[in-house]
């Protein structure tokens, strides 16, 4: 069984930065997608960012320029670095991470925006 291990979450002040991590247990077949998602109180959890297996990627609207995702292959790991964050940001993040037969989700880690 494949887990997802993310970190990186955690408080911080408007216009600063986080790194957050998705490490897999183990490999994944042929993964072809990998995107992080967040979910703040009350609404539905939504695409933030995504990375397909030929690299390519795009993000929400609302992240743009401030947000950039990246894989290291050889660690089975994403990344989504946050930079500029601000109060809406808040929310809890996670990553999916899906292969050739199988899709895997993390238990996601919090992200807080406050002064």
């Amino acid at each position: 069984q494949v887990q997802l291990v993310e970190s990186g979450g955690g408080l911080v002040q408007p216009g600063g930065s986080l790194r957050l991590s998705c490490s897999a247990s183990k490999s994944i077949f042929r993964i072809n997608y990998r995107g992080w998602y967040c979910q703040a109180p009350g609404k539905q959890r939504e695409l933030v960012a995504a990375i397909t297996g030929g690299g390519s990627t795009n993000y929400a609207d609302s992240v743009k320029g401030r947000f950039t995702i990246s894989r290291d292959n050889a660690k089975n790991t994403v990344y989504l670095q946050m930079n500029s964050l601000i109060p809406v940001d808040t929310a809890v993040y996670y990553c999916r991470v899906v292969g050739t037969s199988s899709e895997h989700w993390g238990q996601g880690t919090q992200v807080t925006v406050s002064s």
